[in-house]
């Protein structure tokens, strides 16, 4: 029998509890909006702001949120280009930042959107979370970022997961952790975003962006979210598309033609 030797982290039901949540309640006072009372702020450039998480519910972890624009009703699907390359160097910069301080035995950078992601407010932000006791990369493996091509040069890897890590659909993007293709990085993400929320082959409203610092890469995960199959919650039981090759052309077609 194979053991597995899995690392739980502990969630604060009563920090959780009193989280605002404006997918369920519309009536929710935004806490990105104003930006006059926001407390614990780290760094604020233009529409991007770096603080504290007013509500950490993760023992034993730093959380930080970074909001991403004025406007409640922007949202990654709407930025152009130089906006996203701009927000990317930002989040990448206090990411990496954070992870060369040695301070974490691991540190986590990805972003909900959406009422199927796993997230709260839909004000556009991401989250970086710093664990104390828990290297997430024991968890990865190479094989997770390896697809169908849908774009490559010297600079940047773009392909569609054959193995993906929980299942159906996952977008890696792949550049050098020496940061010289942010462009390349950002512009792809864009994109992707883009063709999921418009033109995946079945209505979705919810994504997740993973990014990983992973063999002397940076690599961003993108997935389409909906219900979580009960297969996987259940039994651990992964599925992957029987049409990577139509999915990888339609986006390639769609947004990668040269």
């Amino acid at each position: 029998m194979i053991k597995h030797n899995d690392e739980y982290i502990i969630f604060i039901n009563d920090i959780g509890k009193n989280k605002p949540n404006s997918f369920n309640n519309k009536n929710t006072e935004c806490p990105f909006c104003e930006r006059k009372k926001l407390t614990d702020v780290i760094e604020e450039n233009g529409p991007f702001v770096l603080l504290k998480n007013k509500f950490p519910t993760l023992k034993d972890t730093l959380q930080l949120v970074i909001i991403e624009t004025y406007d409640c009703k922007l949202n990654m699907g709407n930025y152009d280009s130089e906006y996203m390359e701009k927000l990317i160097r930002f989040s990448l910069r206090h990411w990496l930042n954070i992870e060369k301080s040695n301070k974490y035995k691991s540190v986590i950078f990805y972003k909900n959107h959406g009422p199927h992601s796993g997230g709260s407010i839909k004000h556009a932000h991401m989250q970086i979370v710093g664990l104390n006791n828990i290297d997430y990369r024991e968890n990865i493996d190479e094989k997770y970022f390896e697809g169908v091509e849908i774009f490559k040069n010297e600079c940047c890897e773009i392909n569609l997961s054959t193995k993906p890590i929980n299942g159906f659909s996952e977008f890696n993007i792949i550049i050098s952790d020496d940061l010289k293709n942010i462009c390349s990085l950002s512009n792809g993400i864009r994109k992707i975003v883009q063709y999921i929320l418009n033109d995946y082959f079945a209505k979705c409203d919810s994504f997740n962006l993973f990014f990983y610092h992973w063999n002397e890469k940076i690599i961003c995960k993108i997935t389409p979210r909906f219900v979580t199959s009960p297969l996987l919650l259940g039994y651990s039981l992964k599925q992957v598309s029987n049409s990577l090759e139509e999915i990888a052309g339609k986006l390639k077609d769609l947004y990668f033609k040269n």
